[in-house]
């Protein structure tokens, strides 16, 4: 639904909180990713769960991205509903509603599916055979974070498994890398560990080869690695997702400079204490409550000003510049974790200069 505001309007004019995205640092971050993919030599699949918005995606697209990645089958089905014709869906199908959203929409192809074991296949398996179509898939390995994926010595053998059951499609493997985020502090040393993720994920792709397994395609995918994994020579495509926005944790990663972070909240200083503390309204509904890699709050707000602490609809602002705050003033939060952030909003406005221009809707929340 889109906001009723007229515009173009000076940011001033819009109602806080309010969604920000500034069109030439969007612009810029979505060109330099797409650069860096071209000169390492793979495709790049970003991931739609940070934008969720189409015109985003449609920007990225002429930037040259292959197709997307998708974390939900809401996103999955606005993707291909949008006409993306190459779609990653990287969360298991679990469950009779996404098996039988898996096999709906394996029949008009174009999406891949993502499987980790047996018994996530093999419902799968049975859907898809009894609706006579092939389901795709990729393998997810565990190449570090601990969450979802199969350990990568044991990918050969769980290939093995999945090729005797019906109506899958094995192209290759894929990992998320997010683990690389525990380098805080330590850039030489996350590009390091970036660099040991592709040689695993290159080792597994040649040992599924030796037994006799297709690896077409090796995934990759976080933000902060996509200045190393993509470059490891076999890798095929890299999946990040932040980039298009950055974050004040990808800042702390030191992937971003606060200067390219391209998505902010508006928000207005509604009180001042007396011990300093501004107290602005925008808390964890607008914000998001992901925590800071660096420790501090809730978000950046420039001039040395952090969300030290936050409420539902308040943000509590600390720092040396809160002396010159007064009511009514605006702050610009750059948000911890853009993803979090855009989940929590219908839309985002346009920002050119110091005007909202457009507003664009962001689809496929929770």
């Amino acid at each position: 639904m889109r906001h009723p505001i007229a515009l173009p309007v000076p940011l001033g004019a819009l109602p806080t909180p309010a969604l920000l995205v500034d069109r030439d640092r969007l612009a810029a971050n979505i060109s330099a990713m797409a650069l860096a993919a071209r000169q390492a030599g793979v495709g790049l699949r970003p991931h739609f769960k940070t934008s969720k918005c189409l015109a985003i995606a449609q920007a990225q697209t002429a930037a040259g991205a292959l197709g997307f990645t998708a974390a939900t089958a809401a996103e999955v089905a606005a993707l291909r509903d949008a006409g993306v014709s190459d779609v990653l869906w990287a969360h298991q199908p679990v469950g009779p509603a996404k098996v039988a959203f898996a096999v709906s929409i394996a029949t008009r192809g174009g999406v891949t599916f993502a499987l980790d074991s047996v018994e996530v296949a093999r419902p799968l398996s049975a859907a898809a055979a009894d609706a006579g179509v092939r389901v795709p898939y990729l393998i997810e390995v565990d190449s570090g974070l601990g969450r979802s994926g199969v350990a990568p010595q044991h990918v050969p053998a769980l290939a093995g498994e999945l090729a005797a059951l019906p109506n899958l499609l094995l192209r290759g493997v894929f990992t998320h890398e997010g683990h690389l985020s525990r380098h805080i502090g330590d850039r030489s040393g996350l590009e390091k560990a970036g660099r040991g993720v592709g040689e695993a994920m290159t080792s597994v792709a040649e040992a599924l080869h030796a037994a006799g397994f297709p690896c077409d395609v090796v995934s990759v995918g976080s933000t902060p690695g996509a200045t190393s994994v993509p470059y490891v020579p076999g890798v095929t495509e890299a999946r990040p997702g932040t980039y298009v926005f950055f974050d004040a944790n990808q800042v702390a990663l030191r992937s971003a400079t606060l200067e390219q972070c391209a998505l902010n909240v508006l928000a207005r200083v509604i009180t001042v204490r007396a011990d300093g503390t501004a107290i602005i309204d925008a808390g964890t509904k607008a914000l998001s409550s992901d925590p800071s890699m660096a420790g501090n709050g809730f978000g950046l707000a420039g001039d040395g000003l952090t969300v030290a602490a936050a409420n539902e609809e308040h943000g509590f602002v600390s720092g040396p510049g809160t002396a010159g705050l007064r009511v009514g003033d605006l702050l610009r939060v750059v948000p911890n974790h853009a993803c979090g952030t855009v989940n929590m909003w219908s839309g985002m406005y346009v920002v050119d200069g110091e005007n909202a221009v457009e507003y664009w809707e962001t689809v496929a929340r929770h």
